[in-house]
């Protein structure tokens, strides 16, 4: 391509990308933000619930844990089953039988009904985030993913943001009507994934294909630029399933995510305790106030991040400083600080979290294509995730036992320091020049 067709290609591709995320992201992201409400409201939830039902720390981190048990079982199938039938048909049925199951907790009267409901609850949301990460690749091209999968992902931050606030409302009404604080929070913030269920089943399109949205040269031009990045993935189109998620790329990729799941989710389900440690006096209500000061900080730390990752052409070293960044935050949480100084620890945390996940998923994303992306994003997802079980049953075993949360803390520092060294293991194809194919409009998919 000449320096001319390039400068006439680079309006065109900057509105059709526009027009794509506008017309995607929101939505999706509203989507999540339900999702992710409904998986960690249990955070919330956690001393009511300990108070009425006797529970202890370790069955508390076991319940919030085993979510992850069912997403990992029902991961991979639910993705492949999602290439046959379709997104919008999939990610609906998804969204409304994860929220009948998340407003069943409400229900809950012993510990072996909380790890029942919080398995069926993690069955039932398996496939909707690799789902949208792969649906997301049939629209979007190599050199726009991070920044998509970035903004994608604020709204897991954003759900906090909005989700401590409000769930530290809904916990207030306790005894209103005669029922208890946290059965109004699942019941209530149920409701949305209910609504959003039905909603995406009539609103989702299926690919740009037959995008009513777009103008006929501007699908003409995001098929022919997305069918060039799907022939550049390097060596994935020959691969059968179980070679796909047998490649050793694969294998340290479910390692680094792990790292970074059990940090996240060890983190993200004592957030308000941790905040109600440091701050003791501190009410429901302001207690779900401060949790969302660590998300807001991380919405605008991953955004910047993600951008980072798609001009530097780079991804593994975002990936490892982002996951060095969330263990120092561990580290000094886990410290004897002054209240403000543990508040800025988790805020340096939680976005070290979240901002590994945009440059993780654009490294994964740059060589896998078609069903092994179907499988492989799954699997990587479904074995990281694990690390979802871990991190919280770790936290409250390891509080029950040692009295505070500081050795659970320095665990989930170690284990996210050693994924960014993992991280930087990753071998992909070299990409020379990458900058300047970018510049000129010639995609690669070695943006390692």
């Amino acid at each position: 391509m000449n320096h001319t067709s390039a400068v006439l290609v680079e309006p065109l591709e900057q509105e059709t990308m526009s027009r794509v995320t506008w017309k995607l992201v929101p939505f999706l992201c509203i989507c999540f933000m339900a999702a992710f409400m409904d998986r960690v409201n249990v955070g919330f939830a956690k001393q009511q619930m300990m108070l009425d039902l006797k529970f202890t720390t370790a069955v508390y981190g076991f319940g919030a844990g085993v979510f992850f048990i069912g997403y990992f079982l029902f991961e991979i199938p639910s993705n492949l089953i999602m290439v046959r039938v379709g997104a919008r048909l999939w990610i609906a049925r998804i969204m409304v039988v994860w929220g009948l199951v998340s407003a069943c907790m409400a229900f809950v009267h012993t510990a072996t009904g909380f790890y029942i409901l919080r398995f069926l609850l993690g069955a039932s949301e398996a496939g909707f985030f690799p789902g949208v990460i792969l649906y997301l690749t049939y629209w979007f091209p190599l050199t726009h993913r991070s920044r998509t999968v970035a903004l994608f992902m604020t709204a897991a931050v954003l759900s906090n943001v909005i989700g401590g606030p409000v769930s530290g409302v809904l916990l207030e009404l306790d005894g209103a009507l005669g029922i208890r604080g946290w059965k109004w929070l699942f019941v209530s913030e149920a409701l949305p994934s209910l609504i959003l269920g039905v909603v995406v089943f009539f609103r989702l399109p299926s690919g740009p294909e037959k995008a009513a949205f777009l103008r006929p040269e501007q699908r003409a031009w995001l098929v022919d630029r997305l069918a060039r990045d799907g022939k550049q993935a390097v060596g994935t189109h020959d691969l059968s399933f179980l070679q796909t998620i047998t490649d050793p790329r694969v294998v340290l990729l479910c390692a680094v995510y792990f790292a970074n799941v059990i940090g996240g989710y060890g983190l993200d389900f004592f957030l308000p305790t941790l905040i109600q440690r440091a701050f003791p006096s501190a009410s429901s209500g302001l207690v779900g106030a401060l949790s969302a000061i660590p998300p807001l900080f991380a919405i605008v730390a991953m955004v910047l991040h993600g951008r980072s990752s798609d001009r530097r052409g780079e991804r593994r070293w975002h990936v490892a400083t982002a996951l060095w960044w969330a263990a120092l935050g561990l580290l000094l949480a886990s410290l004897p600080v002054p209240a403000i100084f543990g508040l800025a620890a988790l805020v340096l945390a939680v976005s070290g979290r979240w901002s590994t996940i945009a440059p993780f998923w654009g490294l994964t994303t740059t060589f896998l294509t078609g069903r092994a992306a179907a499988g492989a994003i799954a699997m990587i997802n479904a074995v990281g995730n694990l690390g979802g079980f871990a991190g919280p049953f770790l936290m409250g075993f390891l509080k029950d036992q040692t009295g505070d949360y500081i050795v659970g803390l320095r665990i989930l520092a170690g284990a996210m320091f050693a994924g960014g060294l993992l991280a930087l293991m990753v071998r992909l194809k070299p990409a020379r020049d990458v900058q300047r194919n970018v510049k000129s409009g010639v995609e690669s998919s070695s943006l390692a």
